[in-house]
Formats: structure tokens, sequence, C-alpha cells
């Protein structure tokens, strides 16, 4: 029994201190550090160190998480281990008289006992020694018993007793121990049940590893043959754990230097014998003394021995097997970290360790080699040091001598750490400043595409990886981030050395800023508890970093909130986010930045979550994040509010002391915000505020207003409600931002369904006064809606103060109701898409309301239609849009879920109005909206009998009318996330007893009681509705999260109101709407901050392609500045190419740089041209309504690649980019779209919508019929100013000063011509003003040259130059036409312009372009039309009086003229190079 005798001592030899001390230099090494722990019992402790990955503190962290969310909390099977078996079968006191051998037996157990604990001490461990099968089967069922659904470990030394068969026995003795039992697996499977770990140390262990196996599977599969598996929570048998300490056919090493258990030893003691095996196999002496601080030279041996087996398994082992093996369990991840040296070393010894489940070999892997060199320097400071140490002991027995002077004669020692951990970082640091933030192609240096398929998001894309996981099918150009350095764990264990603290996470910082799959690797790697652990630090220095990795974290996994909570961490970000700036200290670079990374970490504890809700406002995060909200950087102002919102969404009390705060008034304030972000964090945090959901949960709508209030009188409550939104909904209604557009409909949908009563009653009003508008009916005594008014406000009695109040809330709901009808026709679909959903809630309850039972109603009547469209704008009604059809679709795309494609039947040509979602598109009164909503009301449609001469049918309006004729659809934004939602649910009929709603049946009999009751009772049963939410008892809905029906009453039976009673039966409550822009600003904590974007990046794709650009735009305009130097005395008469469009091309933009023609037809099709290779680009309609044409175009942001930018009649701005196919696979976009005009006169014949762009400064000046020129500010997207224009013409052009002069020129339908300087008063703007034409300027321009003249061009065919440094009269004037001027056009460039002669009745065969020089005063050439068929006796359009279009290129020596045929001429200068 020698070699067990060995064991026992060898287990004694070199062990060192026990993981379990308290004191430390600093609070955060504290756990993670290696103090002596004595043992009465022996002289050894057991080895422990960082071998064992999480330590005691930290382990709660991972191990005790609630159930796991993400896939780096835990893998699937997460096992927890609770109690041990030891079973040591070594025949040692069989013979009961051998006293001393079983006194040898219990040391082996013990220290075997104190081996386990030294890798997790709070597991129970049984030592069980040389059991008979009776004693093995008691014991395993009554650990099971203890254990209940925790992993039990069972560990099998059979070294004294034969070894395992073929067919999986193991052996154990008899009672009287005079023979050996064979016991089946089987049996040990039954006792022990699963989860298990089974450690096999035993020759031929491999035996008892397959065969376990296979009965695990054929035991899994009986279970779900016969019971269809096993009681949830108990995993199958396959699941469990094995480790094996050889295969079947060998034999264990018997090597006296070693332990005879070398593979438990292994398991358990890996420095020791790593030490032993390095010692063996370089002949090295044998005396290295114990220690185990991080500080002295075996502490850091273990720790570097974590760090590197740690890595060797995350660079070789699968996610999920990693995570599962090394991440779930302190006990089983100290087994398979000291597996791998197992493994390595008996390899040596002929022996081939095997687990379940099955690893790829490691024992070869490169890190082995930078163990093998940590070797050699640790050893050499511990031999130095342990000399040192015998000669101080030999020198302090001499007491008589001076203990200093003997030291001072030795040189002191000084301990020299490993660079080990220096040299990892440096590697990693080379990783990420060489390359390894650039992407690269899919291949073995990129990342792994490996995506489980529940981690996918809606669009394919996930967390894990920034592209979608089809993306390599489509693209083989596709670039993916490359594959993460192997350093990576090891910068996890650098995190617990104060000394290189800061550079590891500085250096994490970078890494996890490269994305969402970077953080998650992070996660996976175990990082979490780590950093967690952090924020109790002090240190002042790690502050930057640990919020900038946290913003990271908490973009990535909201989950962690919980943490956040649970650790107090959030009171870190809540001390960064109030702490003042002191100057004296820049602890904080970026400050502002930092502060708005922390404002995003505690919304993200605060959202959805009512701890983390308390908790930030007992810190004053809420007063912080209002302090805030004046400061100057935009993204702090931006997370601000977001934080605020966050925090009081659906907590009651903490809106009260938000309202106490009045920061209610300074979010409206905001509202005229410079950045749109800031905009619409505020209109967010306000809508959490009126009830609106700020959770993930798409299902979660909110509701319930802003809470109880219970401070307030209710009246003043139901004021406050409706004054925010009433100031929010008038500052943003033509905001040109869609995003802001979004989050002001939210708002006012949280008011919409508190106060729908209010807008019923709105509803009704318009209704019938649009009734009454359209008809011309002029008796006031039918005015329906205006009587009942006056009979409401009456039955408030004498109290003239109450019924002023009313009178204004009534008001101020119907002015949110006529925004929201202009809103439904938004440009933006997503905005229209959502406004519709509103409206349609309104109309649905108008249609079930008592309204529609008034004997003098008229909502059961078909509406009438109105027979041109531009006279829909005229009388009572400039606000609302401008056309009655129902729909803008040209190729539509295919609708979301639940909404019917539109077809031909479900327009308004059809004589009925069926199917619920036929949504409202474009209506030109609110008849068309009720028309367009249906709801099974029969309404006649007449035919719209509009007509218009127009040119002969061409292919393009057969291809027109293929689609639904006079319905067109634009381009759709890039991120639509908005679907219309149906307010009718059509589940059930509904129960007896209630009234059937007005929508089942159009011909319900009258009631006899007044409109004014009908309001009456309506606007009560809000004022009720509110009373109850008053009294703390807020309407919620259904779990479920389908919503609830708007009918549940809050009234008792015997209530007097009666009428609003079954309002909106069988209506579903789809209100307030969801906002997803919360979500969308988490996207910046998710891109790189650190590095430039791709298209900065030098030698990237988008980089090459603008450097190319730029290079190229400077040498077109070097060498156009060369032409424009010969072009005034060359002639203009060379043909360049003919291109023919389908209808009148009424518009023409050439791009700058690129050979791109932009065509605009006289209604709303748009098509892009390359005109050197006369092939067209693209085609796409513009969406404004029909009646209306595109009135101005401009190609914008031309020096790196262009947006197209349309002004239509309607009075809509529209960009689009992704028009070139060329440079973009997909479809066309449109960028954004807002109202560039609210306020378009109706004239007979106007100028619809005129624009310029100035590229300088991103200035956008809008006019057209207005008396205004409005002036809007692209970088802001915000209306600047509006400019009187003191004109009762319209605006026919606009041309700014190219340089940066605020002072731009407007030329007028009356023939007059004005400058205008911006810096003046919006009152007093016009500076200059030139009366001597006498009919439609046409155009005005700058002079190509001359500094302070201009050019313009009438209708009557003169053209003018003018100079506004002298007098009133023109320098010059040009009589060109006598028939009339259709287009005037003056180069950029050089000096000439040129003119096109009009059409007229009695002489429309040919037409003339005439091109003039400036500086000679000479013709340059002509191009005379020819046209074969009559020009129609009315204009094409309603708008411009002109039948053909003009336009100088803006660089090269050309020219394109449209005629009302559909051809375009391209015309160039005969230069000397080129003729």
């Amino acid at each position: 029994m020698n070699g067990h005798h060995h064991h026992a001592e060898g287990s004694n030899g070199w062990q060192f201190a026990r993981h379990g001390g308290t004191e430390g230099d600093d609070e955060t090494e504290r756990d993670h550090r290696s103090s002596t722990r004595s043992d009465p019992s022996s002289s050894r402790t057991g080895p422990r160190g960082m071998n064992g990955g999480y330590e005691p503190d930290m382990r709660t962290s991972v191990t005790d998480l609630p159930d796991a969310m993400v896939p780096w909390r835990a893998a699937p099977g997460k096992i927890k281990t609770a109690h041990a078996a030891l079973v040591l079968c070594l025949n040692i006191d069989t013979n009961p008289c051998a006293v001393l051998e079983a006194w040898a037996l219990e040391v082996i157990g013990t220290n075997l006992q104190h081996q386990f604990e030294g890798l997790n001490p709070k597991i129970s461990y049984k030592p069980i020694l040389d059991p008979s099968k009776e004693d093995l089967k008691r014991f395993c069922v009554t650990l099971r018993k203890q254990a209940m659904e925790d992993a039990v470990l069972f560990h099998y030394n059979g070294h004294g007793v034969p070894k395992p068969t073929p067919s999986g026995e193991l052996w154990c003795f008899n009672r009287n121990y005079t023979q050996y039992i064979p016991i089946a697996l089987q049996e040990i499977q039954t006792w022990l049940r699963s989860p298990c770990i089974f450690i096999w140390d035993c020759s031929a262990a491999g035996n008892l590893l397959s065969n376990f196996v296979k009965f695990a599977e054929q035991r899994d599969s009986d279970a779900k043959l016969h019971g269809g598996g096993y009681p949830e929570g108990t995993p199958p048998y396959s699941e469990c754990i094995q480790l094996a300490a050889c295969a079947a056919d060998e034999q264990l090493p018997s090597c006296p230097e070693l332990p005879a258990d070398l593979f438990t030893s292994c398991l358990t003691s890996p420095i020791d014998i790593a030490l032993r095996y390095f010692l063996l196999a370089n002949q090295l002496p044998n005396g290295i003394t114990s220690d185990q601080d991080r500080r002295t030279p075996l502490g850091e041996l273990n720790w570097i021995f974590t760090a590197i087996t740690d890595t060797i398994a995350w660079t070789t082992f699968p996610r999920e097997v990693f995570t599962r093996l090394y991440r779930s369990d302190l006990l089983i991840a100290s087994l398979f970290r000291n597996f791998l040296l197992a493994e390595r070393i008996m390899k040596n010894y002929h022996c081939t360790p095997h687990t379940y489940p099955p690893l790829p070999p490691t024992n070869t892997h490169p890190l082995w080699a930078s163990w093998d060199l940590a070797l050699p320097n640790l050893l050499k400071n511990d031999v130095s040091l342990g000399a040192r140490n015998r000669r101080q002991a030999t020198r302090s027995d001499q007491a008589a001598q001076s203990s200093s002077s003997a030291a001072s004669g030795d040189k002191s020692y000084t301990y020299i750490p490993s660079r080990f951990f220096t040299d990892q970082l440096t590697a990693f640091e080379v990783w990420i400043s060489r390359g390894g933030s650039a992407l690269t192609k899919p291949g073995p240096l990129s990342l792994p595409m490996h995506i489980p398929a529940d981690q996918l998001g809606l669009d394919g894309t996930t967390d894990l990886a920034p592209y979608p996981a089809s993306t390599f099918q489509h693209s083989e150009h596709h670039l993916v981030p490359r594959k993460p350095p192997d350093q990576l764990p090891i910068v996890l264990q650098v995190l617990l050395s104060q000394p290189h603290r800061l550079r590891a996470l500085i250096l994490l910082s970078q890494f996890v800023d490269l994305g969402p799959w970077a953080v998650h690797l992070a996660l996976t790697i175990g990082i979490f508890p780590y950093i967690a652990r952090l924020l109790q630090a002090a240190s002042q220095d790690l502050k930057p970093v640990l919020i900038f990795i946290w913003a990271r974290i908490s973009a990535v996994d909201p989950s962690c909130q919980v943490d956040l909570y649970n650790n107090h961490g959030y009171k870190y970000f809540a001390s960064a986010l109030a702490g003042q700036d002191d100057p004296r200290q820049s602890l904080l670079p970026n400050g502002s930045e930092h502060k708005a990374m922390c404002a995003f970490i505690l919304s993200t504890v605060a959202r959805d979550y009512m701890h983390g809700q308390n908790a930030c406002w007992r810190e004053r995060v809420l007063d912080s994040c209002f302090d805030h909200l004046d400061e100057g950087d935009f993204l702090l102002r931006q997370w601000s509010a977001l934080c605020i919102a966050q925090i009081w969404d659906g907590n009651d009390e903490i809106k009260v002391y938000g309202y106490d705060r009045r920061m209610q008034d300074k979010l409206i304030a905001l509202l005229s915000d410079d950045s749109p972000e800031v905009r619409s964090a505020a209109l967010y945090a306000l809508s959490t505020f009126l009830g609106a959901s700020g959770s993930a949960d798409l299902n979660k709508l909110g509701g319930g207003g802003s809470g109880t209030m219970y401070q307030l009188d209710e009246r003043i409550h139901f004021r406050v409600e409706v004054a925010v939104v009433t100031g929010a909904a008038l500052a943003i209604k033509e905001d040109a931002s869609p995003m802001v557009r979004k989050e002001l409909l939210v708002l006012i949908s949280c008011l919409v369904r508190e106060w729908r009563g209010h807008f019923i009653v709105c509803a009704w009003i318009y209704w019938e006064e649009d009734r009454r508008w359209k008809e011309g009916e002029e008796n006031p005594d039918d005015d329906v809606a205006a009587n009942a008014i006056m009979e409401w406000l009456d039955s408030f009695g004498d109290d003239e103060e109450y019924r002023a109040e009313n009178r204004v809330l009534l008001s101020s709901f119907f002015t949110i109701f006529s925004i929201l009808l202009e809103l439904s026709v938004d440009p933006y679909q997503e905005v229209a898409t959502n406004a519709q959903t509103v409206v349609d809630y309104i109309m649905a309850l108008l249609l079930d309301s008592p309204f529609t039972r008034l004997e003098s109603t008229t909502l059961n009547r078909p509406p009438s239609t109105v027979s041109d469209a531009k006279s829909l704008l005229n009388g009572m009604r400039p606000r609302v849009p401008s056309n009655p059809s129902t729909q803008t679709s040209a190729h539509p795309p295919p609708p979301p879920a639940g909404r019917p494609q539109l077809t031909r039947s479900e327009t308004v040509s059809n004589t009925i109005q069926n199917g619920v979602t036929s949504t409202l598109r474009r209506t030109s009164s609110f008849a068309n909206a009720l028309r367009s909503l249906a709801g099974n009301i029969a309404f006649p449609s007449l035919e719209d009998g509009r007509s218009s001469p127009k040119p002969q049918q061409t292919s393009y309006e057969q291809e027109r009318t293929e689609v639904v004729e006079g319905v067109s659809r634009p381009p759709s934004p890039n991120l639509n996330f908005a679907q219309y939602t149906s307010v009718y649910s059509r589940p059930e009929s509904p129960p007896d007893g209630y009234p059937h709603s007005a929508s089942s049946d159009a011909h319900l009999p009258t009631s006899a009681f007044l409109p004014s009751e009908a309001m009456e009772a309506l606007t009560a049963e809000d004022m009720e509705r509110a009373h109850y939410r008053h009294r703390g008892h807020p309407h919620h809905r259904d779990e479920s999260g389908g919503g609830t029906s708007p009918s549940g009453s809050t009234f008792s039976v015997d209530s007097s109101v009666q009428y609003g009673l079954g309002t909106g039966l069988g209506i579903r409550d789809v209100l307030p709407l969801k906002s997803r822009f919360y979500d969308w600003c988490c996207e910046y904590f998710k891109e790189p901050q650190m590095r430039q974007p791709e298209a900065d990046e030098p030698g990237s794709v988008q980089y090459n392609y603008q450097v190319w650009r730029q290079q190229r735009n400077e040498q077109v305009i070097e060498d156009t500045h060369k032409q424009a130097l010969e072009a005034p005395r060359c002639r203009w008469d060379r043909p360049v190419t003919t291109i023919q469009v389908n209808g009148l091309p009424l518009s023409l933009a050439f791009h700058a740089f690129d050979p791109h023609l932009v065509i605009a037809n006289e209604s709303d099709m748009i098509t892009v041209w390359d005109w050197i290779k006369r092939k067209r680009l693209n085609k796409f309609f513009n969406g404004n309504p029909r009646g209306t044409s595109i009135t101005s175009l401009h190609i914008i942001n031309q020096d790196v690649g262009g947006i197209i930018l349309t002004a239509a009649a309607d009075g809509m701005i529209r960009l689009y980019r992704n028009y070139d196919p060329n440079l973009s696979n997909g479809p066309v976009q449109m960028v954004s779209a807002f109202r560039g005009l609210n306020e378009v006169l109706q004239v007979k014949r106007g100028s619809g919508v005129v624009t310029d762009w100035k590229q300088a400064g991103g200035t956008l000046l809008v006019g057209g019929d207005s008396r205004i020129v409005r002036v809007w500010d692209a970088h802001t997207e915000s209306q600047v100013m509006d400019l009187d224009t003191n004109a009762e013409s319209p605006v026919s052009a606009l041309t700014s000063d190219s340089g940066s002069s605020s002072v731009f020129l407007a030329s007028f339908a009356d023939g007059s011509v004005k400058i205008f300087d911006r810096r003046l008063e919006e009152e007093d703007a016009v500076v200059r003003s030139y009366n001597q034409h006498t009919s439609w300027v046409q155009n005005v321009k700058w002079h190509p040259t001359l500094i302070g003249q201009f050019l313009s061009g009438s209708a009557d065919g003169e053209v003018k130059l003018w100079d506004y440094r002298g007098s009133d009269a023109p320098l010059q004037t040009w009589d060109l036409f006598s028939q009339g001027l259709s287009a005037f056009d003056v180069h950029e460039q050089t000096e000439v312009f040129a003119a096109t002669s009009a059409l007229m009745v009695s002489n429309w065969r040919t037409q003339r372009t005439e091109v003039h020089s400036l500086a000679t005063k000479r013709p340059l050439g002509s191009l005379t039309t020819g046209l074969t068929i009559p020009p129609p006796r009315e204009s094409m359009t309603p708008f411009t009086p002109k039948t053909s279009s003009l336009v100088f290129h803006p660089r090269e020596m050309v020219y394109g003229v449209g005629s009302w045929d559909g051809t375009v001429r391209i015309m160039g200068c005969k230069l000397p190079s080129v003729s």
C-alpha cells in the first residue's frame, strides 16, 4: 500500500494558503486574494487561489442570479453543485485489525476532502471510505434527497479494486470485505438520478464513461417514449458531466515521484502537480516554500495558471460549452480548468483523460508555452526568497548581536513580478490599435457567425453580431468583425490587480466600443461580476472608463437593471450625474458626455422597473436631470429628458413630485430646442407623464393620463393635461423632423384616450361644419353644431368664468383634432399611419356615439364631393389637405399584417365603402375621412368629376391606370416601424342588453334628445372617468396586452347621465400609441464612439470612394472654370442628346458633378436619367395629391452624393436618396418630408410652392402662393423665420446669394422683383423692390460673375439686367419673344442666359429657345422645336404659366429644354477644344 501512503503524503507536500482571507490593499481585491487558513486537524490547507475562478463573494453575482434572460448569464442547462460523495475504494482497512491502515485511510479521505474544499468550501463533501454496496447505496440515496434539484458530485477512486468491466460495472466490497462486488452503472444512475458530476479515477475509466452515456441515452429515450419525458426541473441523464482519468484500454501511470491518484491531484491541486512535473522534467532541486499572496511568486503563479487555462478553454471550446462548464458553477469551472493540466501531464504518461461532454484536445495549445516560460522566472524568485529567509533564520539565534547590523550585510531581496500580464495587455493593445477594430471579410479570421435562433431579432439581426445572419448569401463584399483576441480572458484576470487595473479597463472599454458583439463576448467570458464590484471602489481615475463600459453593457443587456439595483450600483452613476464639475480636477474629460452616459444608465435602471424608479428618485436623479435640461451639450439634454421619462413612467407619486417642480413646463420649453433629438426626448417625457408607456414590451401601451395628481383640484388637473398637449401641438405640428412629429402623435394619443368624449364632440362639430361649408349653406339657423355649442354653454348657468373656461377647453380640443387631421395626411408614411390610427379611433367612437341617433344629424348621409382639388382649399379650411382620394400608392409594398392590399374595388370610385382598414390617406375634408373609415356604413360615392386636358394617352398614362387611377405612393423611409392598428377587433356579437353600435346599421332609429345633451353626456363621462382616476383607481387594460374596450363605463347603474354609456362597444383600446424613440436613442451607445465611422476610416471602400469623388469634383471645377472663360464667345447650338419622358417635363435639375438629370412631370412622377449614356436610372412617385404638381426641384449635398428635394403645390417638401442604382442596391428612400408652407393662399393661377436651397449654410427658402417666405434650417430641422413678402401676388422664384450673404432675391407674379435681407426684422426684410416688369416673372438669377447684378425674365418676353447698387431702372433690357416667354435661366459659372418662347394657340407648331451672351450682348445660338400636337387650351397644370422648362447645368457648358410633348433636349457649347 506504499503507493497509497505516498498519495497521502503527496497531498500534504506543497499545499499553499487557502482562499478565504479578507485583508488586502483594495476593496475589490479582497475577495480574490489568497491568505493562510490553518486547519487544526492537519498541517496542510487546500489549494485555492484564483484557480477557482469566481471567489465566494463574487460567486453570488453569477450563480445566484435570477433566471437567466440572456445567454451570458448561464448556459441553458445551468448546474449548481450542492453535495459531493468522495468514494475511496483503496482496500486498506478490509482487515478489521489493521488499525494503522485504517488511520491512513482516514487521513487520505480527510486530505481529499480538504483538497476539494479548496475548490469550493461551501459544498458539503462526504468521504465514503472502502464502502460496501449497501453503504454506497444508502449514502447515494441520502445525498440525492439532500441535494433535491441541485447537482451531486460523485468522485470514484478505484485504485484498490479491479478495474471497471467493459460492460460498465465498477467494484466495491461486500459487507464482510471478503470479496469484490460489481455495481452496475444503471444502479448508480437510479440512486443519484440527475443532475450529477462524475469523476472516474481508475484504470480503464473510459469503460465507465462510454457505458454511462449509452445507458443515459437509453433511459432518456425510454422516458420520452413512455412518460413523455421527465418532470419539470429534472434534466435528462445524458446531461450529466463526467471526467475520466484514461481511456478504456489504458492503465494509470505508476511513477514513484508522482501521486498514485495523479488525475485527482491534477483536478484538486493543480499548482502542486504542475511544479512537481516541471521539477521532474527539468531535474531541478525540490525546495519550494508555500505562499499564495498574489504579490509573491507562487501566488502570482496561481493567478497566471487561472488566466492561461481560462484562455485556452475560451479559444478552443464552443461558446455554449465554455459558458456551461466555466461560468455556471464554481466547482465545475475549477475541475474543468484543472482538467486541462491533467490532460497535458497524463498524456506524457500514455494516458488520455476524457470528459463528457467531449472536448477537443488542448495539450498542445500555444499558451502552454507561456506557462512554461513563466514557471522558471517565478521559481527563481521563490528560491531567492527562500534562501534569504533561511539566512535570516540562522542569524536570528544570535540575540547578543545587533540584528540590524547582521541584516545590513545582506543585499535586500526585491520581488520582481512576472511580465506575463504586462505582455498580454500589450498584445491586446496591439490587436486593437493595429486593425482589430477594422472589419474583415467572412472567413477564419472573422467573428464566428453561429447565432442561436432564439437570439435573432424581428429583422433577422441580433445583438450578438452587427450583421444579418443571411448577409453572406447576398453579398461577398460584406465586412464583419474580426475574430476577438486570445487575450480577452486574461484582461478579465488583470482587473484583479491594482497596478494593472486602469490599463486593463481602458483596453476593455476600447474593446466593448467595437459593438454589441464585443460586449456580448466580454459578458460571456464572465466580466460582469468584476465590473460590478469595481463600482464599490472609491478610485476617481476609474470613473470615466467605468461609466463608458457600463453604458455599453446597459445598452446591450438592459436586464442588468436588476443587478445595478440589488448591488446599489446605481448610486455610483447618480453621484456622477449630480457631481459638480470641479475646475481643479479634470477627473471627467468630456464631463457632459459622461453625465449623459450616466443619465442613460440610470434610465435603463428605471425602465419598466418600479424598484429602479423609486431608487433613482431617492437618489435625487430626477432633480439632477431636471437641472441638466439647460446644459449646452445636446446629448446631455436629450438623455436627461429621457431619464426623467423613464423614472416617472407609470409612477403616480413621482409624477406628482415632477409636477410640483414644474418639470412639464421646462420640457415644453425644450420644444423650441435646436436639436430634433432633444425636442423628441422632451415630447417622449411629456408622453410618459400623460400615460404613454416607456416599456420595451410592445404590447404594453400604458394609459391613465398623468395619474392621480391627488394634490390638484380635478378641474385644474383637467386643464393641466389639455394645456400640455395643446402647447406641444401648436409648437411642433409643423416641425420639419418626422421623428418629432411622431412623438407629438404619441402625446396627443394619450389625451385622446383619457378625454375621448371631448374629441367625439369635436369630431361631430367638425363633421357638421364641414358639411355646411361644402354644401354652401348660409342660414345660421341650420347651423346644428353652433347651436349645440351655445346650448351646451348655456347649461353651465350664469357662471361666466366657468363658461369661458369650457369654451377655451373645447377650442383647445378642436385645435388638437384639426392638427390630428393634418398629420393623418402627413407626407411621411410613419407619421401619417400613426395619425390615422388615432383619427380612426375617434371616428369609430363617433359612429358609435349618441350623435348618430340625433334627428338633426347628417352623420348617416353620404358625404358630398367637390369637383376640383384646388377649390377644396378655398373658404374656411385653409389648413386641411387637399385631395379626396383615400390612398396614395403607386406600387404598394406588401401591406402590414391585417391590412388589405389596395385594389381598385377599394378606391373612392367604388359605390360602396366596405372593410375596416381602408384607411385615411389623403382627405379633402372630414367627410372623406369618415367615408374612408368605412365601418360597414353604405356611403355611395359620386364620381369625382375632375377633368383636365391631357396629352394623348401614352404608355405612362396606361401604366398609372394599371395601379389605381390618381393614386400613387412615394418611396418609404429606411426604418418604418409604424403599422396601422384597426380599432375594430370583430370578435363576437355584443352581449344582450347593450345597444348595437351605429356602425352595424346605417338606419338606426333616432332618439328625442338634443345635440347639447349628447355633448353634456360625453364630456360628463370624461369627467367621471377623471374623478375615478383622481381617487387612485386608474383604468387598467387587460393583462393579455390586447387592450380593453373604451366602453368600460365608470358609472353606477342609477347615473343620470346615460347617453355616453356603451360608447365604443366592440372597439379596441389601441391608444396610447407606442413610441420607439427610446430604443432608437439607445442604439447610439451600441455604435463605436472611439473610432471613426467606416466612411472616415482611411483605406475603407467608402473612404476611398469619397476621396476619389472629392478629387474628381475638384477636377470638374477646374475644367469647367476654364470652359466658362471661353463659353460667352462660342456658339451654343451643339446637340448633346434627347430624352423622351411621360407627360410634361415641368421641372429639370442637373447634378453638378455626376451625369444625372432629374425630371419631374406635371403630376407626381420623378425620373432620374444618366444624360450622357441616355439611360434611365430610376423612376418613382412623389405622392403629392392629384391635381397638384411638383413645382420646385433641387439636388442638394452634391459634393458627397446627392439628395433629391421636391416641393409640391400641396405645401409639402420631400427628400429622397439612393436614386442611383450604381451606388446603392436598395430602393429609393424618403429621407424626410415636412410641410414647408401651411398658409397656402388660393389664387386662380398660382405658383404652388417655390424653393431655393443654399448649400453653404444648409438653408432652405420656401415661398409661393403665400404672403411669407419661410426660412428653414436643415441642421436643426426647424423653421428660422417667416419673412413678409409685402405683396398680394405669389412668389414665382427665389434665389440665394452663393456666398455667406444673408441676401436673397424673390420675383412675383405681378412683375415685381424684391431683395430680402434675413438679418432684418421679419416684417421689414424687403430692402429693395423693382416694378419695371408688367407680367409674371418666370425666374430671377444672380449675375454669374459680377457682384450686385441680377437678371429677371418675365412672361411678356422681356429679360432685364439690374444692379442693386444703382437706381430702380434696369441696366439693360432684351425683348426676346413677342408671343411671350415660358422659361428663363442663367448659367451659374459663365456669362450666358437662355430663354424659351411661350406656346400660343394661334402659333403652336414651333417653340424657340435662344442663348445670349452677357459679355458680348450677342445671341449665341437658338434651338427650334417642332410640335405635332396642339397644346391644350387650358394649361397642363393649374400652377405656373409655363409650357416648357429650361435649366443650365451648374458646371458644364450645357443646358436642357423640356417641351410639353415629353421631349427633353440637351444642348451644349461648341468650345474650341470640343469642336
